[in-house]
C-alpha cells in the first residue's frame, strides 16, 4: 500500500528505526489503562490513520496485522498521537475485549513487587479460544 500524499506530513514527523519501524502504545481512551505495545511501519500507520481500527506490523510474520483480525478482540482508535521526538505513538483505543495473547485485558500483568515478578492479572479468556 502507498502512502498517499495526504499522510505524509504526518509521516514526516514519524522518526521510525533502521528497520522502517517505531513502537506504538496502545491505551484505552477512557480509563487511562495501557494496554499493549507493538510495531508500526507507515503502511500500518496510514492503515490505521485510514480505517479508525488498530493496524500494526509483526516482525514474528513480516506482515501488517490488523488488531483482531484473528481474535475478533479490536481497537478502534480515538485518537492518533506523535510524541514530542517522533520516535514513539500513542494510540487511544477502545479495546474490544482482551488487548494481550494471554487472554488478559492488557500485556502489562507482570509488576515488580518487593523485588520479585508477581502476575496481577489473571487471563479473563481462554486463550486457545482467540485463535482457534
Amino acid at each position: 500500500m502507498d502512502s498517499d500524499q495526504e499522510f505524509d506530513d504526518i509521516l514526516a514527523g514519524v522518526r521510525f528505526d533502521e528497520q522502517g519501524l517505531v513502537p506504538a502504545i496502545a491505551q484505552q481512551h477512557d480509563s487511562g489503562e495501557v494496554l499493549m505495545m507493538a510495531w508500526m511501519n507507515r503502511d500500518a500507520i496510514v492503515q490505521t490513520l485510514r480505517s479508525k481500527q488498530a493496524v500494526y506490523w509483526s516482525r514474528s510474520r513480516g506482515k501488517l496485522w490488523r488488531k483482531g483480525e484473528t481474535s475478533g478482540q479490536t481497537q478502534a482508535v480515538m485518537d492518533f498521537r506523535i510524541d514530542c521526538d517522533g520516535d514513539t505513538i500513542l494510540l487511544l483505543v477502545d479495546q474490544e475485549g482482551v488487548a494481550c495473547h494471554t487472554g488478559r485485558r492488557s500485556c502489562f500483568f507482570n509488576a515488580v513487587r518487593s523485588r520479585q515478578v508477581s502476575v496481577i492479572a489473571a487471563p479473563e479468556v481462554d486463550p486457545k479460544s482467540l485463535y482457534s
